[in-house]
C-alpha cells in the first residue's frame, strides 16, 4: 500500500464512523469505520518508518556525482 491508499482507508473509515447513519442489522458500520481508521494509521506509520530507513543514506552512486568515476585515488 502507498501513502495515498493509507490516507484513503483512513478517510473511508472516518466517513463510515462519523457520517453514515444506516442500520444494517448485524453489521456495525461504526466498528468497521474504527477498524479501517486504525489499519490506515498503522499502514501510514509503517510506510513512513520504512521510507525513512531506506532513504537515510540517500541514493547510492556508483560513479559519484555527475557520472564522474570516483573509484581511483587521483593519481593518473
Amino acid at each position: 500500500m502507498g501513502f495515498g491508499v493509507a490516507i484513503f482507508i483512513i478517510t473511508l473509515g472516518a466517513i463510515l464512523k462519523f457520517a453514515v447513519n444506516a442500520d444494517l442489522g448485524p453489521v456495525d458500520l461504526n466498528a468497521i469505520g474504527v477498524i479501517l481508521m486504525i489499519v490506515g494509521i498503522v499502514s501510514f506509520l509503517l510506510q513512513f518508518v520504512f521510507a525513512r530507513q531506506l532513504g537515510s543514506d540517500g541514493p547510492r552512486r556508483v560513479n559519484g556525482p555527475a557520472g564522474r568515476d570516483t573509484s581511483h585515488d587521483g593519481d593518473d
